[in-house]
């Protein structure tokens, strides 16, 4: 079905096709050329990090970020149980075991629960900032800096939150905050640490170029194409972030009080607006019919066929996912769209 309003979409009104068309016409379409590390430098500056190292997608970065802390067979790494599943897929590429963590009412990863599931094999925690919130990352840091860990931010839904982990990984699909279309980003203080990164991004060549590859290394090289695009949205954060928190605001607004609804914690920036309705596939079935899309909330990893434990139905988690969805969340989205959302949610709900 075709939607009118529809849950996402890219905002392309800055210098895309312009940095694009360069790339294209001096024949620098693949790695190579300067567009790949004009973003990178980009993005770090803007969310403080001294390094920047692009990939192929977010699920890369976050494989790309284990590796590089030297995570493989035998490990354990900490992983919020309401989470899309990338996160755990990156950690079970390495070899490592993902253990999970259930989620608070902010469905951000529960940090009074992080330090029962640390064992003398855990190497890592993994918070991601769901949805735009920010984790606890004070209190997951003293657990990491406590039991000699390392942390990987997950922020592929929180562009423009500042990074305090070791790394901070980014994606940048279609409908992330800053989109090149597809790709991701490492960021880290660290200079061995984003060598490591950039190595193992690019086939662990030697310096030489011999053809001679001392370690199992990926293909995970962002064109320069995704490149200019993301790097035409960078310089448009600031302006997209403050568009985006006028629609939370809207959000807000214009669905407190409505009985049936449920809304949820502020988010510090904004990914997608999230909320819980009682009457969720009635409700998203009338909206369908209006030409307005809505998505589901993640199903927990434990519900997942690949880590099934029988446990999931008690999970916080399991509960958000049974009852929660997002509205339309994009960069330009209209006032009038908007409201026309608000108001056929009001409507189903019978709020006036």
């Amino acid at each position: 079905m075709p939607f009118t309003i529809p849950v996402s979409r890219p905002s392309l009104d800055g210098r895309e096709l312009e940095y694009v068309t360069r790339t294209v016409e001096a024949g620098w379409i693949s790695s190579q050329g300067p567009y790949v590390r004009r973003f990178e430098e980009a993005f770090a500056d803007h969310h403080g990090s001294a390094h920047g190292v692009a990939c192929s997608s977010g699920t890369a970065a976050l494989t790309l970020a284990l590796r590089a802390l030297g995570v493989g067979p035998g490990d354990e790494v900490i992983v919020p149980e309401f989470t899309m599943i990338a996160s755990a897929w990156a950690v079970t590429y390495t070899g490592a075991t993902p253990v999970f963590v259930d989620c608070a009412d902010d469905l951000n990863i529960d940090v009074a629960r992080i330090e029962e599931r640390i064992t003398p094999r855990t190497k890592v925690i993994m918070p991601v900032h769901i949805y735009g919130r920010r984790c606890d990352m004070a209190a997951i840091t003293d657990l990491a800096h406590q039991y000699n860990l390392r942390v990987v931010e997950d922020s592929a839904e929180a562009h423009g939150v500042r990074p305090v982990g070791d790394i901070a990984c980014f994606s940048l699909f279609a409908n992330k905050i800053v989109t090149a279309g597809e790709g991701g980003i490492c960021l880290t203080d660290d200079p061995r640490l984003a060598g490591q990164l950039a190595h193992l991004r690019a086939m662990a060549f030697t310096t030489d170029h011999s053809f001679l590859h001392k370690k199992l290394a990926y293909n995970f090289r962002m064109t320069a194409m995704q490149a200019a695009v993301a790097l035409a949205q960078t310089e448009r954060l600031d302006e997209i972030l403050a568009a985006r928190r006028e629609i939370e605001r809207r959000y807000d607004q214009g669905l407190k009080d409505v009985p049936g609804l449920t809304l949820l914690p502020p988010r510090d920036v904004l990914w997608m607006y999230d909320l819980r309705t009682e009457r969720r596939t009635e409700l998203r079935e009338f909206l369908a019919a209006e030409g307005i899309e809505t998505r589901l909330f993640f199903q927990p990893m434990s519900r997942q066929p690949g880590y099934l434990d029988p446990a999931w139905p008690g999970l916080n988690a399991s509960r958000f996912a049974a009852d929660g969805l997002y509205l339309p969340t994009y960069t330009d989205l209209t006032p009038a769209d908007q409201d026309r959302v608000i108001d056929r949610v009001r409507a189903f709900h019978g709020a006036s």
